[in-house]
C-alpha cells in the first residue's frame, strides 16, 4: 500500500470498528435489564404510564437500529455530493455526543431520541467509508479486508466492553459516558488525517470523476442516478446483498438462544455463578468472522467478485443445511461447524462490497453503498423477525431450511453474473 492507501485505511478501520462496537453495545443495555430498572414505567402522552416492558424496551432499541438502516441511501447521496471524510467525522461526532448525551438521559423516551441519533449518525458510516475505500485506495481488496476486521473486532468486543464496564463501574451511566469518548477523539483524528478520497478511480480513468463537491444536487438528478443503477446489473447485486442481510439478521439474531439448547452447552455452575456456555461460542463465531474478512478481502484481488459471491454463499448454503446435524454431534464437531460458520458468514462481505464497486460508476458510488447498506441494514433487519416468526410456529429446521434457500438464491445470482 501507498501512503494514501494506508492513512484511508487506518481512519476506515477506527469509523468501521467503533460503529459496530456502538451497535452490539445497545443490546447489552437492554438485556442485562439496566435501563428497565433505571426506568420501571414510561409516560407517553395520550397513553398514561405503562410498564417498560422487554417489549418496550425492543422498541426503544429498533428505533436507533431503524434510522442505522434507513440512513444509509441519504449517507450515500451525501457522500457523492460532498466527499466521504467530512461525512465520517460527522458520524464519529454524532455517535460519540450521542453516547455522552445518553448518560444523562432522565426518562426512557429521551433515551430512546439519544438512540435515533445515534442510528442517523451511525448509518452515513457505510456509504462515506466503502465510497472512500473504492474510490481512493489502489489496493482496494487489502483495504476491505482491513476494514472488515476492524468491524468484525467491534462486534465482538464491543458488548465485551460495555459489559466489563458496568461489571467494574456498577453505574450505566458512566459506562455509556465512557463509551462516547473514543469515537469524539477518533473524529478529532479523522479532522487531521490527509487522504485523497479519489486517488484510484482518477488513476483508472484518468477523469477524476468522483462527484465530491455537489454531485446530486435535486431530486430529478437522485431519480436520474437511481434509474442508471436500478435498471442495470447493480439491481441484480442489490439482490444479493438483500438476501445477504437476510441470512446474516436470521443467523444471529435467535443464535444464543438456540445454542442454549444444545446438551454439551448447558449452563453450569462454577464458584457460585452460573456460566452459560453457549454465550461464549457466540462470541466465538464472530470473532471466527475477523478471519472471514480478512481471507475474503484478500481474495478480491485474486478471484472474480462474481465467483467469489457464488462460492460464498454457496458454502453459506451448504452450511445452513449440514448445522443442525454436525452440532447435535457433540461439543467439538459444534464448535468446528460453528467455527466455519464464523468465516463463512463474513468472508462474503469483502466480495460484495467489492462487486458494487466493479459494477457502479465512481460518480455514484456512495449512492451505491447507500442502496446496499440500505439493503444489508434496512431489507436484512426483516431477517430477525422472519426468523423469529419461524420459531415461533415451527421449529429450528425450517428455519436453517430457509436460510439455506438464501445462500442458494445469492449464489445462483452471484453464477448468472459470472456467465453474463
Amino acid at each position: 500500500m501507498n501512503e494514501n492507501d494506508r492513512a484511508i485505511t487506518a481512519l476506515v478501520m477506527v469509523a468501521h470498528g467503533l460503529v459496530h462496537t456502538y451497535e452490539l453495545t445497545l443490546p447489552i443495555l437492554a438485556v442485562e435489564a439496566v435501563w428497565q430498572a433505571e426506568f420501571p414505567t414510561t409516560t407517553l402522552p395520550g397513553l398514561g404510564t405503562i410498564p417498560t416492558t422487554l417489549f418496550v424496551l425492543g422498541l426503544v432499541v429498533s428505533a436507533g437500529y431503524a434510522l442505522f438502516g434507513l440512513g444509509a441511501l441519504p449517507g450515500g447521496v451525501l457522500a457523492d455530493a460532498y466527499g466521504s471524510r467530512p461525512l465520517i467525522v460527522a458520524c464519529l461526532l454524532g455517535m460519540g455526543g450521542s453516547f455522552v448525551l445518553l448518560a444523562f438521559a432522565p426518562s426512557l423516551p429521551v433515551v430512546a431520541l439519544c438512540l435515533v441519533v445515534w442510528g442517523a449518525a451511525a448509518s452515513v458510516y457505510h456509504p462515506a467509508g466503502l465510497a472512500l475505500i473504492s474510490k481512493g485506495v489502489e489496493e482496494r481488496g487489502a483495504a476491505f479486508a482491513y476494514h472488515g476486521i476492524a468491524g468484525n473486532l467491534g462486534i465482538a468486543l464491543g458488548p465485551l466492553a460495555a459489559a466489563l464496564l458496568l461489571l467494574f463501574f456498577g453505574d450505566w451511566r458512566l459506562a455509556v459516558g465512557l463509551l462516547g469518548v473514543p469515537a469524539l477523539l477518533a473524529a478529532g483524528y479523522a479532522l487531521r488525517v490527509d487522504v485523497d478520497e479519489t486517488a484510484a478511480a482518477a488513476a483508472a480513468d484518468g477523469s477524476g470523476d468522483a462527484r465530491a463537491s455537489g454531485s446530486v444536487s435535486s431530486l430529478a438528478e437522485f431519480l436520474a442516478d437511481s434509474r442508471r443503477l436500478l435498471v442495470g446489473p447493480f439491481l441484480l447485486v442489490f439482490a444479493v446483498v438483500m438476501l445477504s442481510g437476510l441470512y446474516y439478521r436470521g443467523f444471529l439474531t435467535f443464535l444464543p438462544e438456540l445454542l442454549s439448547r444444545f446438551d454439551s452447552l448447558t449452563a453450569v455452575d462454577v464458584a457460585g455463578r452460573t456460566v452459560e456456555p453457549n454465550r461464549y461460542v457466540y462470541v466465538g463465531l464472530l470473532m471466527a468472522g475477523v478471519f472471514g474478512q480478512y481471507v475474503g478481502g484478500r481474495l478480491t484481488d485474486r478471484i472474480p467478485v462474481e465467483r467469489g459471491l457464488a462460492y460464498g454463499y454457496g458454502a453459506l448454503a451448504i452450511l445452513a443445511v449440514v448445522y443442525l446435524p454436525v452440532a447435535t454431534a457433540g461439543l467439538f464437531p459444534l464448535l468446528a461447524v460453528s467455527a466455519l460458520m464464523g468465516v463463512a458468514l463474513f468472508v462474503v462481505q469483502p466480495f460484495y462490497q467489492a462487486t458494487v464497486a466493479e459494477y457502479t460508476p465512481a460518480g455514484a458510488r456512495g449512492l451505491s453503498y447507500g442502496y446496499t447498506y440500505l439493503g444489508v441494514f434496512g431489507v436484512g433487519a426483516l431477517g430477525g423477525a422472519v426468523a423469529g416468526g419461524i420459531l415461533t410456529v415451527a421449529t429450528s429446521t425450517a428455519l436453517f431450511a430457509t436460510l439455506a434457500g438464501f445462500g442458494f438464491v445469492a449464489a445462483g445470482i452471484g453464477l448468472y453474473l459470472a456467465r453474463a
